[in-house]
């Protein structure tokens, strides 16, 4: 990697596309809520905490990422969740940033709709103050039930307004897409944009299902894609994004090292694939650092840089003329970079 390249990919504007907001939670704030809210959590310190952020596969880190989310009692717990992911986001140049947030794993806890929706959608009316556009997707957990789905959209439509869309995330294996097609139809109707998670652990054909029988808007990882051609020239010829997220990959042993990762192969097919940080207190990483460990480890250059950064704000749910500011300001830190 050139010596003006790391430099670039930390100042360049960019937008984060995939965020699971209950997966920004560092062990320090577990800790410090867990003791606000006197709740027992089975670690005792956080180095203990951190230790047990060893995953094989996406089941064993689900596990341990719905026990860190029981700490999460009250609205302005949500909201110091949020603020900290967002002053890091920030601090890494991220000015556009859509958050999936669980609230299943929540309400299944006996927290309202209501704490979470608002303690989290404050925090982000409050990141504008730091240059941060950020708005919200709730997403329905996939190894629970459609009629789960239906009720906890049925609850947060009276918050409608603090949230832009809906998206499909949790163990993906065993659950295909078409299992909620008649709860993502009527988000449809409502206007609400889709998303999904598809083609992470899962095959090519969820991918397809995500789109053709969700309809969504962008898909969620997608990464398998490549052992299907006729997906690729869908995804490229339909400008669908995908938000993939490299070092989540690598974590969850979805490519053996990040200099197998084929987001490469992604870009040179045409597709608008984005980088992201997923769960970046479980996976190592937030979006400098995958962008940094990515450009490195598979040589990536300055032109896909550029091409993330566009993808990212093109990919995004941001009305014309924000997409056009986000690539003006991308526009010129790349002019100051020479």
């Amino acid at each position: 990697m050139s010596t003006s390249l790391p430099a670039l990919l930390a100042a360049m504007p960019k937008a984060e596309l995939h965020i699971h907001i209950e997966g920004s939670l560092e062990p320090e704030l577990i800790f410090q809520l867990a003791q606000r809210n006197g709740v027992a959590i089975p670690y005792a310190s956080v180095e203990e905490l951190r230790k047990a952020y060893a995953f094989t596969n996406l089941q064993s880190f689900l596990d341990i990422y719905y026990a860190g989310a029981s700490v999460l009692l009250k609205e302005q717990d949500f909201y110091d969740m949020a603020w900290a992911y967002l002053r890091k986001a920030a601090a890494d140049n991220v000015i556009r940033t859509e958050i999936f947030f669980d609230p299943q794993t929540h309400t299944a806890r006996g927290v309202s709709m209501e704490t979470v929706v608002n303690g989290l959608h404050r925090a982000c009316v409050d990141a504008k103050t730091m240059g941060v556009d950020a708005e919200l997707i709730l997403c329905f957990l996939r190894h629970l039930s459609e009629e789960d789905a239906f009720l906890t959209l049925e609850q947060a439509l009276p918050l409608r307004d603090k949230f832009i869309g809906v998206g499909l995330d949790s163990s993906e294996l065993g659950h295909p897409p078409e299992k909620f097609a008649r709860v993502f139809a009527k988000c449809r109707a409502l206007g609400l944009h889709l998303v999904a998670h598809a083609g992470e652990e899962g095959p090519p054909a969820y991918v397809w299902a995500a789109l053709d029988v969700l309809k969504v808007e962008r898909i969620d990882h997608g990464v398998q894609s490549v052992k299907d051609p006729a997906l690729m020239q869908r995804l490229a010829q339909d400008r669908i994004p995908l938000t993939v997220c490299p070092l989540s990959n690598l974590k969850l042993c979805v490519f053996p090292k990040l200099a197998d990762h084929n987001i490469r192969q992604l870009l040179d097919a045409g597709l608008v694939a984005t980088v992201n940080s997923d769960d970046p207190a479980y996976f190592g990483g937030y979006m400098n650092d995958n962008f940094l460990q990515t450009f490195a480890a598979t040589g990536l250059a300055k032109e896909h840089a550029y091409r993330l950064a566009a993808n990212s704000f093109e990919g995004s749910f941001a009305e014309a003329g924000a997409k056009r500011r986000y690539l003006e300001r991308l526009d010129q830190a790349f002019a100051a970079q020479g």
